[in-house]
């Protein structure tokens, strides 16, 4: 596997350390600020909104600036943004934070490109291998992420200061990387031809599959991961159960990606999605038995597995989605969707829980996890007596 791809693994440990710290004290100080405590995931939303905005601009410089350049310029709007929250909550400003978050959400859209970049840097034939090597570097931030929240949210005089420039010095750390990593040039990974019309591209099988398969797959582990810290809050747990919880979520998230690409491979992508979307409905369920920590850290976990058995063979097959050439705009239009998809989720969890309470949001959350399902079950249908290839 070439260096570049173990970089971008640990440029993603970075990213997702941040994330954690993030998930973690972003509800918290959005119920200590905002005026409403239905406003209270309002930041995680502006953070997730950032994201979205970032994925079709992304995709479209590093096509022009190249994957290096264009990781930067995310790395450093990050750091824009991580003074812009520091500075709001010495000020204790509620929209200013927001702002912050917002311009977050922007760096991290651009780091979403990670398991891309990995994917131009690797042999064809370690594709899937390489993907899941950069997606395992979250398992490393499993444990710095929630440490880090611990140690950093009274480390300054103002609350939930310290945990910000913390996450300053992360994305820090990743720029050094950045600056010291090579990746090849846009003309040898985007290709010069002419690309076929956007939506021809996603009336395939293949894209549809992968797009809506990462779109239900974040956005159900998005809303019911958003609206745990409040959940846990509200049940009178404390915050160090809360980033425990969230610990054993995210390394389920990433501990399996080193595994991942190798079942993929094997079964194919839709028996993988197949799985991630049942352990998705099992999350669900398993959140009716108990408000207790074991209760959340069980359907956490599932989620988080989840998560990975849907995300991650929708992200390889994606990539037999489009030409060389049609690159930028597949890999945008898919990253749009899913994060507008995600902002949306991280807005409403904290009005839903509030209405609707920890085990009603996540019973609704069961059938939603099952439509890449019916999608596959149907295509598979349809393809009798022809020969469409949908595969992993």
């Amino acid at each position: 596997m070439p260096l570049s791809v173990t970089l971008l693994s640990l440029c993603q440990a970075l990213l997702v350390s941040g994330n954690i710290l993030l998930i973690a004290v972003s509800p918290l100080i959005g119920s200590r600020l905002a005026p409403d405590p239905a406003w209270s995931t309002a930041p995680v939303a502006t953070q997730w909104l950032g994201l979205m905005c970032a994925t079709i601009p992304a995709s479209l410089i590093m096509a022009r600036l190249g994957r290096k350049r264009g990781f930067v310029l995310g790395n450093l709007m990050g750091l824009v943004g991580v003074a812009v929250a520091a500075q709001a909550l010495v000020a204790e400003a509620f929209l200013p934070f927001m702002l912050g978050t917002w311009l977050i959400g922007i760096g991290i859209g651009f780091g979403q490109l990670y398991r891309f970049a990995a994917v131009e840097a690797a042999p064809q034939a370690l594709r899937d291998r390489a993907i899941g090597l950069v997606m395992g570097g979250g398992v490393l931030a499993a444990f710095f992420g929630p440490w880090l929240a611990r140690i950093s949210r009274e480390a300054a005089t103002t609350p939930f200061l310290g945990s910000f420039l913390g996450l300053g010095a992360l994305y820090l750390v990743a720029l050094m990387v950045l600056l010291a990593i090579r990746l090849p040039p846009p003309e040898a990974t985007h290709g010069q031809g002419q690309p076929r019309p956007l939506g021809e591209i996603v009336r395939q099988p293949a894209f549809l599959v992968a797009a809506l398969s990462a779109l239900i797959g974040y956005g159900v582990m998005n809303l019911a991961m958003t609206a745990t810290p409040l959940a846990m809050a509200g049940a009178g747990h404390h915050f160090d159960h809360v980033a425990t919880t969230i610990q054993w979520h995210v390394l389920a998230m990433f501990l399996p990606s080193f595994v991942t690409g190798h079942l993929t491979a094997r079964f194919g992508a839709p028996r993988m999605i197949a799985l991630g979307c049942a352990l998705l409905a099992v999350s669900g369920l398993a959140s009716q038995v108990e408000a207790g920590v074991t209760g959340f850290n069980v359907a956490l976990i599932l989620l988080g597995l989840g998560w990975n058995f849907t995300f991650l063979p929708a992200t390889g097959l994606l990539t037999e989605a489009y030409r060389p050439e049609e690159k930028a705009r597949t890999q945008a239009a898919n990253e749009f969707l899913v994060f507008t998809t995600v902002a949306a989720t991280a807005l409403l969890a904290g009005p839903l829980v509030n209405l609707l309470g920890w085990s009603l949001l996540n019973a609704l959350l069961v059938p939603m996890s099952l439509v890449p399902i019916v999608l596959l079950a149907w295509q598979r249908l349809a393809r009798r007596g022809q020969d469409p290839h949908i595969s992993g």
